[in-house]
């Protein structure tokens, strides 16, 4: 069998690893040459994944032809935002009537479109049914390093999504199916910007009771918008929702956190951002989270403080006097 991965940052690059257990040959598409040639050379990624050893089974190449060429399973796992740009490069490489799975955590900006909608509004129809989506809490370099893992994997199509399970069933690695799209996109994607809140709110050094109330009450958004949207409440009850929540805003390895935390420290989004070597997703979906409250009637007040912070400049300390000033009102409403 032959899969192929679009996209050599760090998950991308796990999940290639994870693919070499059960695949022959797993060609990994990426950008930058250098990390391209130490992959084929020295079978580790230096940029992302320094020190971790990379199956001698995963090829790299900066040619998308190349590395969609007679592949049985194709994983995307480029940053939300590049995509559709990515997408408009490969579609005419993409093979047929076998499973994509996108590992992106997003929700477009301009469009207000999740990964999976993305993919269908750029891809033939014929594309539509072997789309799916792979969410949970699961750390790039805890994967690679071959430590217990656990997500979902959803698809309209249930076949899909028991062949992608299939495909990536390790010892160390466990998928469960799901058929709601919808729920393990928006509890993936928003999660992040609840992170970020929770980073702000160890960053001013408030304590474990509100970050606590910060995950709990981050839930609710999440799942409040999520229904609205037309998910089942009981998908964020689970490893795309709760579990990667929690993951996220708790882990040291969480970028959307390491944000959080500096802006909680005083620092401006620009300068934290300038010394990331990879995206925090939550920082763009905010602007979504912010645009999707304001279309559907769906109250975010947690989104909404970190997308003023991060966007419109505002004091991180107010945003939390403001949230806990907020009217009363009965928890369940």
């Amino acid at each position: 069998m032959r899969g192929s991965v679009i996209g050599s940052g760090s998950f991308g690059t796990a999940l290639a690893n994870v693919l070499a257990a059960n695949c022959e040959d797993v060609r990994l598409w990426g950008r930058e040459p250098t990390v391209v040639d130490a992959i084929n050379t020295r079978h580790e990624n230096p940029t992302y994944l320094p020190g971790i050893p990379i199956s001698e089974r995963v090829r790299a190449t900066l040619d998308l032809e190349e590395a969609l060429a007679g592949s049985e399973l194709v994983v995307l796992a480029t940053p939300s935002h590049a995509t559709r740009q990515v997408l408009a490069r490969a579609k005419d490489f993409l093979p047929r009537n076998v499973p994509i799975i996108t590992v992106s955590k997003g929700i477009e900006n301009e469009t207000l479109l999740t990964m999976t909608e993305l993919l269908e509004d750029c891809l033939p129809e014929e594309f539509h049914p072997y789309l799916a989506v792979l969410s949970g809490p699961s750390f790039a370099k805890e994967l690679a390093r071959r430590m217990p893992t656990v997500v979902t994997i959803a698809s309209h199509w249930d076949k899909v999504a028991v062949r992608c399970q299939k495909a990536l069933q390790t010892e160390t690695f466990r998928s469960y199916t799901s058929t709601d799209v919808v729920g393990v996109q928006y509890g993936g994607a928003l999660k992040n910007v609840i992170a970020i809140a929770a980073g702000m709110a160890d960053g001013l050094g408030m304590g474990h009771n509100a970050r606590a109330a910060i995950i709990t009450r981050g839930l609710a958004e999440i799942t409040r918008l999520a229904v609205r949207k037309g998910a089942n409440p009981l998908t964020l009850s689970g490893l795309s929702g709760m579990g990667d929540l929690v993951l996220t805003c708790t882990g040291e390895l969480s970028r959307n956190r390491h944000v959080g935390m500096e802006l909680g420290k005083g620092k401006k989004l620009a300068d934290i951002l300038g010394q990331m070597k990879e995206v925090a997703e939550g920082v763009k979906t905010a602007r979504s989270a912010r645009d999707l409250s304001l279309k559907t009637g769906v109250e975010l007040p947690i989104c909404q403080q970190v997308y003023l912070i991060a966007y419109e400049d505002k004091n991180a300390k107010m945003a939390v006097v403001d949230l806990m000033t907020r009217q009363p009102k009965s928890e369940l409403v």
